[in-house]
Order: C-alpha cells, then sequence, then structure tokens
C-alpha cells in the first residue's frame, strides 16, 4: 500500500450520455460513396463537421449572395494563377457569380505571362545565381507600358493590364483574368507593393505610374467593398497585401457611412496565416459576419468549390 492518501472516486457524480450535449452524432457523419454519383450529392455526403461544414457553408453563402445579386468578391495571390486556376474563375465571371476580383502584382504578371506566352513561373534559385531573375523582356517592358499609359488614361493598374493584353491581341488572351474582366466589364483591381514584382527590376519602370494606378485600384477596391453588405469576399493565396489592403478598404466604407457588416469572409490557404486570419476572418466580421478558414491545396480545393457553386446555381 502506498503511504500517500488517494482521491476517492465512489462519490463521483456522473449522469448518461444520452442526456449529455455531444458535439458529433452520426446525423452529421459522411456517407459511403457510390459509383457515378452526381457531383451535388457527392458535397451532400460529405460530413457535417468541421473544415466539410465549413466548406459546404461557404458553397451556400456564395449561391444566395448570387441569386440576391449581391457582391462575391475574390482576392488572390500569384499562387492562384500559377496553379493552372485561371479558367477556373474565369468561368465563374463569365457566369456572374465573382463580382469583383482582386489581386497583388505577382498576380497580374502571371496572369500577363500566360495570356502572352502561355507559360509562366521561371525557375528563381537558378536564375538568381546569374542575375537574370526577373529579366524576361516583354514582360518588364509590356507590363510597364500599360502602367505608364494609365497616367494619361487615368485607369487603374488592373484595367490598364487587361486592355493591353487585348490591344497586344495575346495568342493566350482567354485564359487571362485581367482580360475577361476587361471585356465583361467587371472590376479587376492590383494591389503592389514597390519591389516587391519583376517589373520593378526594368528600364520603363515608372513609380509615380505604379503608385497612381495601384491607388485609383485601391480606390475602385474600396467601392466594390462598401456594398459587400449581405455578400462574401474570399482571400486565396494571398497572405499579407491583400488582407492588409481589404481591412482599410472596409474601414473606409464604414467611416463614410456604408452599412458594411453582415457578410461571409472566407481564407483558403494551404498554411493559415496570422494576417489573413485577423484580418480577413476575424476582425472585420466582429460587428455580425462571419468568418471561415479552409485549409488545403489551391489547386484541389477551387476546382471543387466552384465546381460546388456551378451545380447549386
Amino acid at each position: 500500500m502506498s503511504k500517500y492518501k488517494q482521491i476517492n472516486l465512489t462519490k463521483i457524480k456522473r449522469y448518461s450520455i444520452l442526456r449529455r450535449k455531444s458535439k458529433v452524432k452520426i446525423t452529421n457523419f459522411a456517407k459511403s460513396g457510390k459509383k457515378k454519383i452526381l457531383f451535388n450529392n457527392f458535397i451532400s455526403n460529405l460530413p457535417n463537421i468541421l473544415a466539410a461544414q465549413k466548406l459546404k457553408q461557404v458553397i451556400n453563402d456564395i449561391v444566395l449572395a448570387h441569386k440576391h445579386k449581391k457582391q462575391v468578391i475574390l482576392m488572390i495571390g500569384g499562387h492562384i494563377i500559377k496553379c493552372g486556376l485561371g479558367p477556373v474563375i474565369i468561368d465563374l465571371m463569365k457566369r456572374k457569380v465573382i463580382t469583383a476580383i482582386a489581386m497583388n502584382g505577382a498576380a497580374s504578371i502571371h496572369d500577363f505571362e500566360i495570356a502572352l506566352a502561355g507559360t509562366t513561373s521561371e525557375e528563381v534559385t537558378t536564375a538568381l545565381a546569374d542575375g537574370s531573375f526577373g529579366m524576361a523582356e516583354e514582360t518588364g517592358k509590356l507590363i510597364n507600358e500599360a502602367i505608364n499609359h494609365s497616367i494619361s488614361d487615368n485607369t487603374g493598374m488592373g484595367e490598364s493590364i487587361g486592355k493591353k493584353i487585348i490591344i497586344l491581341k495575346a495568342p493566350y488572351k482567354n485564359l487571362s483574368i485581367l482580360a475577361t474582366a476587361y471585356l465583361l466589364n467587371i472590376p479587376a483591381t492590383v494591389h503592389v507593393a514597390i519591389g516587391t514584382d519583376i517589373i520593378h527590376q526594368h528600364p520603363e519602370t515608372n513609380g509615380a505610374a505604379i503608385g497612381n494606378s495601384s491607388f485609383i485600384d485601391f480606390k475602385i477596391f474600396t467601392n466594390e467593398v462598401s456594398k459587400l453588405e449581405n455578400g462574401v469576399i474570399l482571400n486565396c493565396g494571398s497572405a499579407v497585401i491583400m488582407p492588409e489592403v481589404f481591412l482599410k478598404a472596409l474601414s473606409i466604407s464604414r467611416n463614410l457611412g456604408y452599412k458594411v457588416y453582415k457578410f461571409t469572409t472566407v481564407n483558403f490557404d494551404m498554411i493559415q496565416h496570422y494576417r489573413p486570419i485577423t484580418n480577413v476572418i476575424t476582425r472585420p466580421t466582429l460587428k455580425g459576419g462571419k468568418g471561415y478558414a479552409i485549409t488545403g491545396h489551391h489547386e484541389i480545393m477551387i476546382p471543387l468549390l466552384a465546381q460546388a457553386i456551378i451545380e447549386k446555381l
């Protein structure tokens, strides 16, 4: 026998599991698969638990916003283009599901290169060794030409690059988000930080034009955010720029008296970072909105989301 006193468990108060409030029930379980199942049924058969439940709620919120002609704004980073998701996004634009799109500078560059050459994303490590990284002449020259023309046109960077792709009759312009947005009259904005993008390395670079055109885009984007009530905004693959831009746009909208409190925010990414969680999901929704974080590879999750939306439309 131990020389130390032990707690007496015989007087523990217990209850029936049948009366206990539990978080998991069999009614929320996944349903087993079948051959040749309809995609809608596949989504329905996912468990109503954790990320699968969140995904279903996001799908429903987007479809509901679309049906009521509310905003569905998509914010993206460059990785979305590099994953080959342009056609998926363009399809949602053509279906009038996406009402506005915003991107960082990297996304606009990849989008332009795809339109012009059908290829993008160089081997940075190899090119950096000899100083050739980011020095593709067409990319630096033509995108900067578009941005520089924006001064006289008084247009934003997204509109200017989209228009440039159309003027060039780029061979793969049908795969360009910016060109498609220009043709469909969907606001497409580009938000940059000077020095972060390869086009800033070229002799045609004009800092004033970059700043002015991106600032115009910030005001265009803010106007779209001001109409976000009962809508949805998604952030896909931008860990810093777009979450920061969104937070400022939301603050301006509320400062000017726009009612922007009840909406859905979603962050899709392979890793959940501090800034998107805080600036997209948590802070903006404190006054009545809903925020969801869904983790997974973009090349899988975005087509899955898009197809589910299409099936429900």
